[in-house]
């Protein structure tokens, strides 16, 4: 029996299907898992595990008062913009700057451009959590007095992402043809022109596939959203986590604001999905 192909012309791998239908599974489950949990009181919920909900469903005492709970006396949906009001400009903004760098680190000569480089792929390992005190002292009412602010995120967020943004641009900008630069240039057109009419369209999938992860890290992001926002325009994690009292009380409410929160993330994923395959993959292997 011959094997099917892909639409690139490759064999389907069985092994590769059985890995991945594995994978998807693993990460179904939790998800469904706690979407059944979240309409369930506190006391039904502890009766047992959430399958065994599916398989007597008679025995739980199911309720929407979770979900009406979470908006009504947790303000989730405020909560809710305030994260799209962060992640929204904390994707667009390092990714701008980023696109214009990696260009130049590509296509453009100037001193020192290896070294400078290096230095940037060296900042990529340099944990977050050290550099909180002094960017408190910075952007607290000791320095620039903007925390508590979106302006204050939008900064830290774009100086923690640009350095993997630039890279990852970078790298897939240089599997892209010199010859058409060098044709532009013929042309008369400055870097500027060449930007954005060839390079930036061309990169798109890796600027999309980018987009997706800094899009997910920084609406995932807990650390940063805590220290530098105030209770009044915190993000849906921060709200999230707030929901479990000190002594444990809120238990309930954690299940429906956890799926909540992972409803946006979960749609700019499976939209971007394809472009976040190309532009991981594209440029990884130059031959």
């Amino acid at each position: 029996m011959s094997r099917s192909r892909m639409k690139d012309g490759r064999y389907r791998s069985p092994l590769s299907m059985v890995v991945m239908f594995v994978l998807a599974l693993l990460w179904f489950l939790p998800t469904f898992g706690l979407l059944v949990t979240s309409f369930q009181t506190r006391d039904s919920a502890l009766k047992g595990g959430w399958w065994e909900a599916l398989i007597n469903p008679a025995s739980r005492i199911w309720t929407f008062e979770n979900y009406t709970k979470v908006f009504e006396q947790q303000d989730m949906g405020n909560a809710f913009l305030n994260g799209i009001a962060v992640a929204v400009p904390a994707t667009i903004i390092p990714i701008m700057f980023a696109a214009f760098a990696a260009y130049a680190f590509t296509f453009m000569d100037f001193p020192f451009k290896d070294a400078l480089f290096i230095i940037i792929v060296a900042v990529m390992v340099v944990p977050t959590q050290v550099a909180f005190q002094p960017l408190l002292n910075l952007l607290g009412p000791n320095g620039l007095g903007i925390s508590g602010q979106y302006l204050a995120v939008w900064i830290l967020h774009t100086g923690f992402g640009m350095p993997l943004c630039i890279y990852t641009l970078r790298n897939y900008m240089s599997s892209l043809p010199f010859s058409i630069v060098e044709s532009a240039r013929i042309d008369g057109c400055s870097n500027f022109q060449i930007f954005w009419k060839l390079i930036a369209p061309m990169s798109m999938p890796a600027i999309a596939a980018f987009a997706t992860l800094q899009f997910l890290w920084v609406w995932n992001d807990l650390l940063i959203a805590k220290l530098f926002l105030s209770n009044s325009n915190t993000t849906v994690i921060v709200k999230v986590q707030q929901l479990l009292g000190t002594q444990g009380q809120g238990a309930e409410l954690i299940t429906a604001g956890a799926f909540i929160s992972m409803v946006l993330p979960m749609i700019v994923f499976f939209t971007l999905q394809n472009f976040l395959v190309r532009g991981m993959t594209a440029g990884a292997v130059k031959g």
